[in-house]
């Protein structure tokens, strides 16, 4: 198996920032306890409270897929549909 970094940045819309922050903050926990998931760390930009970041290490791509289809995710759209102004994820290897 090959770990698998993810780089997922999240930008809310400027009226949706506190809720998709605790939309967000309701994801760790549970993701954690997620079998393969090594790391998953929440971020704030200091300049822009509404750039979250999520830098997260599964131990494969596989383990990853099953956290994305997963029930609390899916919760986790419908609570903020609306609410962010863009998403982008990356896929990420380490190579050093």
């Amino acid at each position: 198996m090959s770990r698998l970094t993810i780089v997922a940045n999240i930008f809310a819309k400027q009226d949706s920032i506190e809720l998709v922050k605790s939309e967000l903050m309701k994801l760790i926990d549970t993701t954690r306890a997620e079998e393969g998931c090594i790391d998953y760390d929440l971020h704030q930009n200091n300049e822009n409270p509404a750039h979250f970041l999520f830098y997260e290490n599964w131990q494969s791509r596989e383990l990853w897929q099953q956290h994305m289809g997963s029930q609390h995710l899916a919760d986790y759209l419908a609570a903020t549909e609306g609410a962010v102004e863009s998403f982008t994820l990356h896929e990420m290897t380490v190579i050093g």
